[in-house]
């Protein structure tokens, strides 16, 4: 099964990425959790929940902010890898990143 990862910044400014069976197997669950961890902290991301752990889900949503519009436009190594993580951490056909509506779907 393949996946397909959108980031989205609002209309007409979506970001599709094509994610193989093969690219994801090379990552487990626990690694991309890694990842997204090291990103989260090394862009300096704003928990959503200052009382607790930040959940994969805000972690998803606050390393697409911050890692900002323009990594994914490009499309380079970063924003593939954050699609790999994505469909790793999340393993669903279709993932649907809302950057503005803080959602994930």
């Amino acid at each position: 099964m393949s996946h397909t990862i959108t980031v989205s910044f609002g209309q007409n400014r979506e970001y599709e990425f094509a994610v193989s069976d093969a690219e994801k197997s090379g990552m487990a669950k626990d690694q991309a959790r890694s990842w997204l961890a090291k990103e989260f902290e090394a862009l300096e991301c704003t928990p959503s929940n200052p009382m607790g752990k930040v959940l994969v889900l805000d972690m998803i949503l606050n390393v697409a902010k911050y890692g900002g519009e323009v990594r994914f436009r490009e499309g380079g190594d970063w924003a593939k890898q954050f699609a790999i993580v994505v469909a790793a951490c999340l393993d669903r056909p279709a993932l649907r990143v809302d950057v503005p509506g803080f959602v994930v779907g």
